[in-house]
C-alpha cells in the first residue's frame, strides 16, 4: 500500500492526467462535454492516485454531500447491528456514503446531550441526512432530514419506523395462552421509546382480551438488557407463586430471562417458557433456540435509508410513520402447560 504526506488533490489528477482542473472537475460531475478517452484517462487516474474529493468540495458542486449520518447508541447491541446492516445494504445500493456515531450506552445521562451534539455537528453540511436508532434525545436543532429506527416517545412528530409492536405481543400472548399459560411475566423495555410502551399495552391488551387479570407482580420494568432482564427475573422468579412463562420486550432481556432461570435450577421450557422479541440472529441458536417475534430488522434500516433519501431529494412520504408488520417465529423455548401446573 503506497502512502503519500499529503492528500491528493484536484490538482494532482489534473497534472497527472495533462488536462485541466476544470476538465477534472467535469470528470468528477459526469458532464456530457467530455471526450471518451480523456474521461477514461481521468478516472484512471483518480484511481491510481487515490483520489476523493471532500465533503466539502462536493458540497459546493451540488449543495449535497451524498452522505448519510447514522446515529446509534453503540456498535455491540444485536438490534443496533441488524439495522445497521439494512442501513449500509440501501447506502450502497443508492451510491451514498455512510457515517456513524455512537451515543454512548443508553445508561449514561449524556447519551441525548451527545445525539443532540452530533445532529448540530452533522446539520446538512457533513451530511445530507441523519438517521437516528432508537434516540434518547426527543428534540434536535438541524436545518438536514431526520428519521428515527424505534423512535422516542416525545417525538411523534419525526419521520420514523416502527414495528407493529401491539399486535406482535399480542400474537406471542395469544399462543403462551393458548399453551395454557395464565401466569405469564412481562419484562418491559426502555420506559422512553414507542416500541416499549406498545409493547406493554400489548401485554395488557392480551390478557384483558382472555378474561385474565393483570397482576402487578407479574410486571417489571426493564432498559432491553440481558444485564437488568436478568434481574427482572429474579424478582418474577422468586415469587411465591411464580409464572410459567415470561414474555421479553426484546431477545436480549429473553436472554437474561433464561440465564436467570437456569441458575435458580429451573429448565426450559419443561419448567418455564419464554418468548422474545425482535428474532436477532443470535435467537436461533440460544439453548434452546427461542421462540420470539420477528420484526424485520435489517428491513427497518433499509426503509429508513429511502425515506431520508426521499426527503433529501424533496419528495413528500406517504406518512411520517412506517410500520414494519412482524410475525411470531415458535422454536423450542415454549411448551403447553402441563394439567398439574
Amino acid at each position: 500500500m503506497s502512502r503519500s504526506r499529503f492528500p491528493v488533490t484536484i490538482r494532482d489528477v489534473a497534472e497527472q492526467a495533462g488536462v485541466s482542473i476544470s476538465t477534472v472537475s467535469r470528470v468528477l460531475n459526469d458532464k456530457d462535454d467530455v471526450a471518451s478517452d480523456t474521461y477514461e484517462k481521468v478516472q484512471s487516474v483518480i484511481r491510481e492516485l487515490g483520489y476523493t474529493s471532500s465533503l466539502a468540495a462536493r458540497s459546493m458542486r451540488s449543495r449535497r454531500t451524498n452522505v448519510i449520518g447514522l446515529i446509534v447508541p453503540d456498535v455491540e447491541d444485536s438490534f443496533t447491528i441488524q439495522v445497521m446492516k439494512g442501513v449500509n445494504r440501501e447506502i450502497m445500493e443508492r451510491d451514498y456514503d455512510l457515517l456513524i456515531y455512537t451515543s454512548g450506552s443508553i445508561k449514561k445521562q449524556s447519551a441525548a446531550d451527545r445525539e443532540r451534539h452530533f445532529v448540530a455537528l452533522l446539520n446538512g453540511s457533513i451530511t445530507d441526512a441523519i438517521i437516528m436508532v432508537t434516540p434518547a434525545a426527543t428534540s434536535f436543532s438541524t436545518a438536514a432530514p431526520v428519521v428515527a429506527v424505534d423512535p422516542n416517545n416525545q417525538s411523534p412528530d419525526c419521520p420514523a419506523v416502527i414495528a407493529t409492536n401491539h399486535a406482535g405481543v399480542v400474537t406471542a400472548m395469544e399462543y403462551l395462552i393458548e399453551l395454557g399459560h395464565r401466569r405469564i411475566g412481562f419484562i418491559g423495555g426502555r420506559p422512553d421509546l414507542q416500541s416499549a410502551q406498545q409493547r406493554f399495552e400489548g401485554y395488557q391488551d392480551a390478557l384483558a382480551r382472555a378474561g385474565l387479570a393483570q397482576d402487578p407482580d407479574l410486571i417489571v420494568v426493564g432498559d432491553f438488557t440481558p444485564e437488568t432482564s436478568h434481574e427482572c427475573a429474579c424478582q418474577l422468579l422468586h415469587l411465591d407463586e411464580r409464572p410459567t412463562a415470561i414474555l421479553a420486550a426484546n431477545d436480549q432481556s429473553a436472554f437474561g430471562a433464561m440465564a436467570a432461570a437456569r441458575e435458580m435450577g429451573l429448565r426450559i421450557p419443561k419448567d418455564l417458557s419464554v418468548v422474545g422479541f425482535d428474532n436477532i440472529p443470535e435467537a436461533a441458536h440460544s439453548n434452546p433456540p427461542l421462540t420470539t417475534i420477528d420484526q424485520f430488522v435489517d428491513k427497518m434500516g433499509t426503509v429508513a435509508v429511502e425515506m431520508v433519501i426521499d426527503l433529501v431529494q424533496g419528495q413528500h412520504l406517504d406518512g411520517f410513520l412506517y410500520t414494519m408488520p412482524t410475525e411470531l417465529v415458535i422454536r423450542d423455548s415454549c411448551r403447553a402447560v402441563e394439567a398439574s401446573a
